[in-house]
């Protein structure tokens, strides 16, 4: 399959970030990755399966979802297009926590070992990596600040504001559905969909679908504390 076409995609991800075509040319050449194509729902990573590749989604998207000790699932991560997994676990004798599926039609290419030659591209490809554990590290992080908090309404302004902050933007858009985002802060769906309701009617957001707006900032920031 011709990569081409998702140079500029592959230039944006966190492992390949700012490499010139030239480069990636190179990395592609040693890395020789190989192109799958997974159906909705359909497994790319088993809980409890070891990896030695890392993926990057070019389509489509994919949720990690973990099992809890009753047999219910909870989604731990969302990824869109540039997306990276199996970074972390590469490098790791450890088996996999979380089984990753897809949750539309995904592409991904598989980065396998590269040559011996050690090109020069292999360095910054390199120091991206321990870029990327590092933001994985502090994500999970502030993913475990949400779950301890004890109301609902702290975890979603936390949430959305943590968002805004991501996108620079106080209107933004969030990689999740209403399900999603029920599994992601481990609460009911219903009493999310209450709570975004009334804080809507509250005049502190503005919502749709996956959008949002954030009204008054301030006062969320408030809810957290």
């Amino acid at each position: 399959m011709d990569l081409h076409p998702y140079y500029p995609l592959l230039a944006r991800t966190p492992l390949l970030r700012g490499m010139r075509p030239d480069e990636l040319d190179t990395l592609l050449d040693c890395f020789a990755p190989r192109v799958r194509r997974y159906a909705r729902d359909e497994i790319l990573l088993l809980t409890g399966y070891e990896t030695r590749e890392v993926g990057i989604l070019l389509e489509g998207s994919i949720t990690a979802v973990k099992s809890t000790p009753d047999g219910a699932s909870v989604a731990i991560t969302h990824m869109r297009p540039g997306g990276l997994f199996g970074d972390v676990l590469s490098g790791s004798s450890q088996k996999s926590p979380v089984t990753v599926m897809a949750t539309k039609i995904a592409p991904y290419q598989k980065i396998i070992r590269p040559c011996a030659k050690l090109h020069s591209a292999h360095l910054q490809l390199m120091q991206n990596l321990v870029l990327t554990i590092s933001d994985k590290y502090f994500s999970l992080s502030r993913r475990i600040d949400l779950l301890v908090m004890k109301s609902l309404r702290a975890k979603v302004a936390a949430y959305l504001l943590s968002e805004a902050a991501r996108a620079h933007s106080l209107t933004f858009s969030i990689p999740f559905s209403r399900i999603q985002l029920a599994d992601y802060l481990n609460c009911d769906r219903s009493a999310l969909s209450r709570e975004l309701s009334t804080m809507q009617k509250e005049g502190l957001i503005d919502t749709y679908r996956s959008s949002f707006k954030l009204l008054e900032p301030d006062a969320l920031q408030q809810m957290v504390q």
